[in-house]
């Protein structure tokens, strides 16, 4: 009797078996069952809810060339066939009808009668706990993107002009790509400026912009990404919206309104946290681990801030204890004079590679300035010389002339950049030794983009003390204080969520092809 198997693992499985431990289960069920195993088939990274994977389908290529030669297809477990219920049972029907094959997982007999109705019964029951695991997996990925999002996180492909990154905290962030960071500015003061869309496309098109479509350049106008913004999607409770980016914007956010406006599309509601709620959207409950809200309650005489559980009316926080203790906390995040050091020295040093990259480009655009004057004088040769029409003369002309503006404008924003970047960024270093005078002048959007990157985890107030299992390492140094003082607990997680055991390349492993 031959047998074929087949392994299956995707990019987001929540499975805990790896492609090389489902291959050893099948093979010692074969050898278990005095079985020929044959082949094995194995698709790596590819989605459960359909058929359409590359191997799957060389699978059925292969059951197709030895059509009544191989008896068994022997999975580890029936998720790793398919996580849809209909297309699972349809598919399992299929084989055994068309190919007298029966689908079994290791931990079935190999005498199981298919058709008796209990076992159809608990194989349909486990592919819909597979096919629900399928629809929570989804549900958990749009929710944490959701979250991301929400906190100010670009989590796709960078568009152009950026490229992705992590944090030190291996979350995913967005940098400015300097070497087109340009082309976008261009862009959108071209279309500020009255140019036609067709002619910023082609002008672009010549400095690097390859994106490609009639309506490239309108889907860079309107992408809210280049403004420092990021969008979060409608869902049932709440309509679509922008935060602010925790990423560095390429143009002015009063410059992109600007051009949303020209281009007819209506200004999508921006979350504005309340200044008097600083902590909202970064407390969480210590009942449950849900963000707290924050609102005022009426006392006998006047109001009173309050953080509530948004699950448990009877979990609330006064506002103005939290308050005097999140000043206190603050207080100790200032630098090191040894960090302030280093961090200097990594700003020069970044500033240094950016103003190498801007004179690089800079002598690029002079040199294509150059062989465009030259054109020109040629052509106006040309023309002294009767050698073109005038009509001619004038059409090139144009063009030449139009080239010679755009790289003459580059050019001077190109220098201007450099000036302006040393010396803006230079006059911000001397402010960098005390974080907490920045953190108090920061907009309150600010203010949480820092907090999040200082702690991973949301922050729990137990007992009048806040509480993280995790703190960034830049602000590790006070951490022995701020406990002494009640200020912050360090506390370790509940779980070790380590990472998910993956199998090696995908591709068909044939020991040999039965008789």
């Amino acid at each position: 009797m031959n047998a074929i198997g087949y392994i299956r693992i995707s990019k987001r499985d929540q499975s805990n078996y790896s492609l090389e431990f489902q291959e050893d289960r099948i093979r010692e069920y074969c050898t278990r069952n005095k079985v020929d195993l044959v082949a094995i088939y194995k698709d790596d990274g590819e989605c459960s809810y359909s058929f359409d994977r590359p191997d799957y389908l060389a699978l059925e290529a292969f059951i197709k060339a030895h059509k009544g030669k191989v008896q068994y297809l022997i999975i580890w477990d029936h998720d790793r066939f398919s996580r849809n219920l209909p297309e699972a049972l349809t598919k399992i029907e299929q084989l055994e009808k068309k190919y007298g094959m029966k689908v079994l997982e290791c931990a079935e007999p190999l005498d199981l009668d298919t058709s008796d109705p209990n076992v159809f019964i608990s194989r349909a029951f486990k592919y819909l706990m597979a096919n629900a695991e399928l629809f929570r997996i989804r549900k958990r990925v749009k929710n944490g993107i959701r979250q991301a999002q929400q906190s100010g996180r670009f989590v796709h492909v960078a568009p152009f002009g950026y490229i992705n990154s992590r944090d030190g905290s291996g979350r995913s962030m967005l940098l400015i790509d300097e070497s087109k960071a340009f082309i976008i500015q261009k862009i959108f003061r071209d279309y500020l400026n009255g140019v036609p869309k067709f002619i910023i496309h082609a002008d672009a098109r010549q400095l690097g912009y390859n994106v490609n479509g009639s309506s490239a350049i309108a889907r860079t106008l309107s992408n809210p990404t280049y403004a420092g913004l990021v969008k979060v999607a409608a869902d049932k409770a709440e309509p679509e919206r922008v935060v602010k980016g925790v990423h560095q914007a390429i143009i002015n956010e009063d410059q992109y309104w600007l051009v949303q406006e020209k281009l007819g599309i209506k200004r999508v509601a921006k979350s504005q946290p309340k200044e008097e709620f600083i902590l909202r959207g970064v407390i969480v409950s210590p009942c449950c681990g849900s963000l707290m809200t924050a609102g005022w309650s009426k006392g006998k005489s006047r109001y009173y801030l309050y953080y509530r559980c948004v699950r448990h009316n009877n979990v609330n926080i006064p506002g103005k204890v939290m308050h005097e203790k999140f000043e206190q906390l603050i207080a100790h995040l200032d630098f090191t004079g040894e960090q302030l050091a280093y961090l200097i020295s990594k700003m020069k040093a970044s500033i240094n590679e950016s103003g190498s990259v801007r004179l690089q480009q800079q002598q690029a655009k002079e040199k294509n300035l150059a062989e465009i004057e030259k054109k020109i004088d040629k052509l106006e040769e040309r023309l002294m010389n009767d050698e073109i029409e005038s009509d001619t003369y004038k059409k090139y002309f144009k063009k030449f002339n139009s080239e010679k503006m755009v790289l003459k404008e580059e050019i001077n924003h190109l220098k201007a950049g450099n000036s302006e970047l040393m010396t803006a960024q230079f006059e911000q270093m001397k402010h960098l030794l005390c974080i907490s005078a920045i953190f108090k002048k920061a907009e309150i959007s600010q203010q949480h983009v820092f907090l999040k990157r200082v702690f991973k985890h949301s922050l729990t107030f137990i007992e009048g003390v806040f509480r993280t299992p995790w703190i960034h390492s830049l602000f590790e140094h006070n951490l022995l204080i701020m406990k002494q003082k009640r200020l912050l607990f360090l506390e370790q997680p509940d779980g070790n969520f380590g990472g998910i055991p993956r199998g090696g390349a995908g591709g068909i492993c044939i020991a040999r092809v039965p008789r």
